[in-house]
């Protein structure tokens, strides 16, 4: 890695699907994974594209049961390019012997180069260098430009590019059992002597997909039609180091676009007017440098250079142009199909930080969460309550997607699977709204939509809150947490636990701010959201009862995770590291060995200690007390030890949270933990997980422990509150962030000394409230301040 390029060297089978997955182009519309153009999806390659939001319902028999799934499509694949001298072998790693390999990122301009020598034999060598793009200026365009230089030899080279619409849903193995055959009515055919067409649609989704290809070359293209792919070649005469290639240029569009009449007609017209690759550079880099303006991101070293990984990779999936989409934030990007491309509570580390940069996409992702809101209102109904439920897994329509049964591929059995049950996904989204709110100043939506999903979310905590006599207080009973490996209680007839503390405590906080909200509201928006939703003064009465006497569980003198957790057996955590090495996926060790780790105090990622990754140390003491409990440092500081203990990291959000809480805590070890949230996906630490797509999540979690982690900042009450927590391996850096309208605020933390420049603008001043004081800051203006040891 660079501070602006990251390479891999060299062709390895066994990490071509890593690469695949990190050298993925994109910018919010779709993207496809970095795979070789003349490589065909098989156990080693598999070239991707997928269209936000482009989904398909499918039913499959597995396991002698009905069983359906939506999945984000993979589209048909745009990439194919292959070569060969004439009546030999296609090249391929796999055919012909690699003397060289290269694949080149290059950040800052959304460029994927490779550089790649065959040997042909008798001392001949095809050198191939090819540029890839999806642009980010025109999202429906992306491009490829190949070279071919010949080394010792003269000769023809045969090339052949293609649309190719006989691809299906192949990747992700353990999915090996579900029909992937997304696309039907596949129909080729040429709109000029350089261009060809492919249109499609999905099975039941019914989304029409059209695509157009160009290929520009100096010698003549032929053009033909082999089902079901549209085909193009042509033939190239090589002389000894002199250099000829191809363009390959296409447009894509689906039904889901707006201000199109039909999408092959969009993309045959759209590729018919696009320039050349050299002119679609210009616009591609100029939307580049304009979007890292506004995330700008100043970390020295190695972290510097993986965080601007991430970053490139959360503005790939979730870029300007994601504003004028309905989609959420699919948990594992558009690099791959593992998840099913479904949105999960993701969003609950990706949205802090785009607030604070792109606050229009912010937005654009609520108003998915909005527009589904009926059907949230409709899961709960299904189980007898009033409110909305979010789903656990959301995809086109907001109905609960998560799987019944999931494969534990160490035993190979079909287990049921409980995490619908987490039901604190209501309480992301409306931390989410407010979040938003704070960053950007935009009443209009927190008083109109975000209001409406704050009032049923809240309404369905309260009617799901049943009062017990003997404790005297609220309960929440029959759900899962963020841990995810407890589902039930050892032995139990039925799945769900009673009191999960992370669960009951958000809970509260969402009526306690929903209440809060209705009082700040103009009285005509209140009148009429009482009046739509038949919100009565007895309904805020119990809201405000049960904000203050939810049970929260102790044990031990630290917070339990859920009731009852203190009961379980311990593990033998050194046996089991001993036996099995890696033990981050224990629940399918155990279960592969007979056993639950339902019956252990073992958890899969921050459960409890994920609050201290929401809240600061005084909101959350301001939280407890409000429970009537009183939450000390020292009772925080023991639940953060007996958990830390007891944590096996089995997903990469556990080390960004640990690191975030640990920053405060235990500052000497915060770094480990931060580091294994930077190195999660690039060097694969779950064990494969990666090349079947990037975990957004956490890649944009570990920006944002840089933007509010470390440097304390929170958004509320109309200021910006500071309180810098310096780490010895990083105490120097610079953001800049985009505040309630003022664009390119800057903050850098270095020695010590904190820089606070706003650019002059006719906005308000901008209120910085640190813990020993409070500066007010005009546009146009910096301050320094010097920070107490």
């Amino acid at each position: 890695m660079t501070g602006w390029t990251w390479e891999y060297e060299g062709f390895d089978p066994a990490e071509e699907s890593l690469r695949e997955s990190l050298c993925t182009l994109g910018n919010g519309y779709l993207a496809t994974r970095g795979a070789l153009p003349e490589c065909a999806a098989d156990g080693v390659h598999y070239p991707g594209t997928y269209a936000a939001g482009c989904y398909n319902r499918l039913t499959s028999d597995v396991a002698g049961r009905r069983v359906e799934n939506e999945d984000i499509v993979n589209l048909p694949n745009w990439l194919p390019l292959r070569f060969r001298l004439p009546g030999q072998h296609w090249l391929t790693p796999e055919t012909a012997p690699v003397l060289d390999h290269r694949l080149i990122l290059r950040l800052s301009s959304g460029l994927l180069e490779r550089r790649t020598r065959y040997g042909l034999g008798d001392g001949r060598v095809l050198y191939v260098r090819q540029q890839r793009l999806v642009h980010m200026a025109d999202p429906h365009l992306v491009a490829l430009r190949t070279e071919f230089t010949a080394e010792e030899f003269a000769g023809e080279l045969e090339v052949e590019a293609a649309l190719d619409g006989g691809v299906t849903n192949a990747g992700v193995p353990r999915y090996a059992d579900l029909d992937g055959r997304h696309l039907t009515h596949v129909h080729t055919d040429t709109a000029g002597p350089d261009t060809v067409w492919l249109r499609c649609r999905t099975r039941t989704s019914d989304i029409r997909i059209g695509m157009a290809s160009r290929l520009t070359a100096h010698v003549p293209v032929t053009q033909h039609h082999d089902f079901p792919r549209a085909v193009q070649r042509v033939r190239l005469y090589l002389t000894p180091g002199r250099t000829v290639g191809v363009d390959k240029t296409v447009a894509v569009h689906t039904s889901r676009d707006p201000a199109i009449s039909d999408p092959w007609d969009a993309a045959v017209d759209r590729v018919r007017d696009a320039p050349g690759f050299d002119e679609l550079l210009e616009p591609h880099r100029i939307a580049w440098s304009q979007m890292w303006r506004r995330a700008e991101l100043d970390v020295p070293g190695e972290a510097g250079s993986i965080l601007r990984l991430h970053l490139f990779h959360v503005l790939q999936t979730l870029s300007p142009h994601t504003a004028d989409l309905d989609v959420g934030v699919p948990a594992r990007g558009l690099h791959g199909e593992a998840y099913r491309g479904h949105v999960f509570w993701d969003e609950l580390f990706v949205l802090p930080y785009l607030n604070l940069h792109f606050p229009e996409v912010s937005r654009a992702l609520l108003r998915y969460r909005h527009r589904r809101l009926d059907r949230a209102r409709a899961a709960a109904r299904a189980i007898g309550r009033r409110g909305a439920l979010y789903p656990w897994q959301s995809g086109s329509d907001g109905r609960e997607e998560t799987q019944q049964l999931h494969l534990n591929p160490h035993s190979g059995r079909w287990l049921p699977d409980n995490s619908r049950l987490q039901w604190h996904v209501g309480s992301a989204v409306a931390y989410n709204v407010l979040q938003y709110h704070e960053a950007s100043g935009d009443a209009e939506f927190l008083h109109t939509k975000g209001a409406e999903m704050l009032l049923q979310i809240a309404r369905f905590w309260t009617d799901s809150a049943t009062y017990d006599d003997h404790l005297g207080r609220y309960r929440i009973k029959g759900v899962v947490g963020p841990d995810e490996y407890h589902d039930a209680y050892p032995d139990a007839e039925r799945p769900g636990l009673d009191d999960n503390a992370y669960t009951n405590v958000t809970a509260a906080w969402v009526l306690a701010k929903t209440l809060e909200l209705l009082r700040a509201l103009p009285e005509p928006r209140r009148r009429e959201l009482t009046e739509r939703t038949g919100l009565d003064g007895a309904e805020l009465e119990q809201w405000e009862e049960v904000s203050r006497t939810l049970h929260v569980p102790f044990h031990d003198d630290v917070i339990s995770q859920f009731e009852g957790y203190g009961d379980l057996a311990e593990l033998d955590w050194k046996g089991y590291r001993k036996k099995y090495d890696d033990i981050r996926r224990l629940d399918r060790i155990l279960e592969a060995e007979g056993d639950t780790v339902n019956r252990y105090q073992a958890s899969k990622q921050a459960d409890v200690l994920m609050l201290g990754y929401l809240f600061s140390p005084s909101e959350l003491q301001e939280l407890f007390s409000r429970l009537g409990h009183h939450l000390d440092e020292a009772t925080w500081l023991r639940t953060v030890e007996y958990y830390l203990r007891r944590t096996s990291h089995g997903s990469t959000l556990s080390g960004l949270v640990h690191g975030w809480i640990l920053a405060r805590a235990r500052r000497a070890e915060a770094w480990w933990f931060c580091q294994e949230a930077l190195r999660g996906d690039i060097a694969d630490v779950q064990g494969g997980t990666t090349g079947e797509g990037i975990h957004l999540g956490a890649m944009a979690g570990t920006l944002d422990l840089i933007q509010r982690g470390l440097t304390g900042l929170e958004t509320r009450a109309g200021a910006l509150w500071l309180d810098p927590v310096p780490l010895p391996e990083l105490s120097s850096y610079g953001i800049s962030l985009r505040y309630h309208g003022h664009w390119g605020v800057r903050l850098r933390l270095e020695s010590g000394r904190l820089e606070i420049a706003v650019p002059s603008s006719d906005r308000s001043p901008i209120d910085i409230r640190l813990p020993d004081r409070a500066v007010s800051v005009e546009p146009g203006e910096s301050c320094h301040l010097v920070l107490p040891d």
